[in-house]
């Protein structure tokens, strides 16, 4: 559904409907649920939407809750019998390694900018806010270096070249074992394709205490990270026992990152209760200086499953479910800072760091520090790509308002950066498409 629209045919065809959904698609899974209950056709639901709050859900007939290899086994089991139940849910944190590889083949990688591949589940961290230990343990649990080749080689062999993003919640939970076995596995054969693939993966800053993992993931063609800053006030992380980034210089780690070869991508939450009045100058000053270009700023939201949901709850704090969309200006909660100077904060945060002069600035910022390391590989030359720059030119260059920020860091790159200036472009357009996310 994220490419193409559901039809009434697709439903009538359809013996069972399969929905998975995450929070922030709760309107449109309900809107699923409705349709199918009108038609007729049998629906079973799972996914972390359902896992945490399946109650609410109604007019689904099945629910497969948890993880798949546990669950979905009995379902179908109980299918071929003609006897389901309502309900299929496990306690078990089930092992990967008999996780089988996705059917590449049924979807049109044409419509997909990047594909996906899981390497491990669970984190070894604890943060108050987050819903990824209630769902897939702090136990890390991986796959064989086999496996991931496998998935690679089905990826390869249909004909995909381009960006892979390594959806683990936290790609360094078992660095051990990333730096014994997956990657320079991953190396060997990403020199024998000839590089097909580059990568991105989320982990945490302590990526940056380890020299040797982030030359390995480099040199196996990993290009960017997104990594939880969340914020520069340390009274804020140990309130959300976000203890790996306490007590470190984040900036100096954030550009050590940069400078052996990797993009840092931020995520960054205003809200938390011991926020000071100060705190939205000092995210877009830490922005700022960081070099982290794609920097996504949210305000606190209050999953339901979390430590800081059972803790509001108990402080009578909570005021609904959360939508999913810490960017839709919506509060879930009761906050200690007064709601509107909090709302009026973030959105300075947001017109600050997205207004063409501090955009354009922190992309000179970050490619002044970033140091990617040359690759052996084969250019896959695009028209789309020639096509994009000169599709910049004439709304970024000509008609857009930040035309003369546009040209000041064409010419900057072009003497100063070079072998950087499709990701100057890049840059560029995503830009575009902040503001108009944003709406400046």
């Amino acid at each position: 559904m994220n490419v193409s629209a559901l039809t009434e045919n697709d439903l009538q065809w359809a013996d069972y409907v399969f929905i998975s959904a995450m929070t922030i698609q709760k309107k449109s899974a309900k809107e699923v649920i409705q349709r199918c209950k009108k038609c007729g056709t049998k629906l079973v639901a799972g996914g972390p939407l359902f896992a945490t709050g399946y109650e609410e859900f109604e007019g689904v007939d099945h629910f497969v809750l948890n993880e798949a290899e546990s669950t979905l086994p009995a379902f179908l089991d109980d299918l071929k019998k003609g006897c389901l139940r309502h309900i299929y849910t496990s306690q078990e944190w089930p092992d990967i390694e008999e996780t089988p590889s996705p059917q590449w083949e049924l979807i049109n990688m044409n419509n997909y900018v990047s594909m996906s591949i899981q390497y491990s589940r669970g984190c070894p961290f604890n943060c108050e806010f987050c819903d990824i230990i209630v769902l897939n343990g702090r136990k890390i649990r991986t796959k064989s270096k086999e496996q991931i080749i496998q998935e690679l080689g089905v990826l390869y062999a249909q004909g995909w070249r381009g960006g892979v993003f390594f959806v683990d919640d936290n790609f360094i939970g078992n660095k051990k074992r990333l730096k014994e076995e997956i990657l320079p596995f991953l190396i060997d054969w990403m020199n024998q394709k000839k590089h097909p693939f580059h990568f991105l993966a989320e982990a945490s800053i302590n990526l940056s205490d380890d020299e040797e993992l982030m030359r390995l993931m480099v040199k196996a063609g990993f290009r960017k990270v997104f990594i939880g800053i969340e914020t520069p006030n340390e009274d804020s992380l140990t309130e959300c026992n976000k203890y790996q980034n306490k007590n470190r210089d984040l900036i100096a780690c954030v550009k050590k990152i940069q400078d052996n070869g990797l993009e840092v991508q931020g995520g960054f939450i205003v809200g938390f209760d011991n926020d000071p009045p100060s705190i939205f100058e000092k995210q877009i000053n830490f922005i700022q200086k960081s070099g982290i270009v794609t920097a996504m700023v949210g305000l606190l939201n209050v999953p339901r499953g979390t430590k800081l949901y059972d803790r509001l709850k108990k402080e009578k704090r909570l005021l609904n479910e959360t939508t999913g969309d810490n960017t839709d200006f919506s509060l879930n909660f009761i906050p200690k800072m007064n709601a509107e100077i909090l709302i009026n904060g973030y959105r300075r945060i947001l017109d600050a760091i997205y207004s063409p002069k501090n955009y354009y600035s922190r992309v000179i910022t970050f490619l002044k520090t970033y140091n990617p390391k040359p690759l052996k590989k084969k250019i896959h030359f695009k028209f789309c790509y020639f096509k994009a720059f000169l599709k910049s030119i004439w709304f970024l260059g000509i008609k857009g308002k930040e035309r003369v920020h546009y040209w000041r860091l064409i010419s900057w790159t072009l003497l100063r950066r070079f072998r950087s200036f499709p990701l100057a472009i890049t840059f560029a357009i995503h830009g575009f498409h902040f503001r108009k996310t944003v709406g400046i």
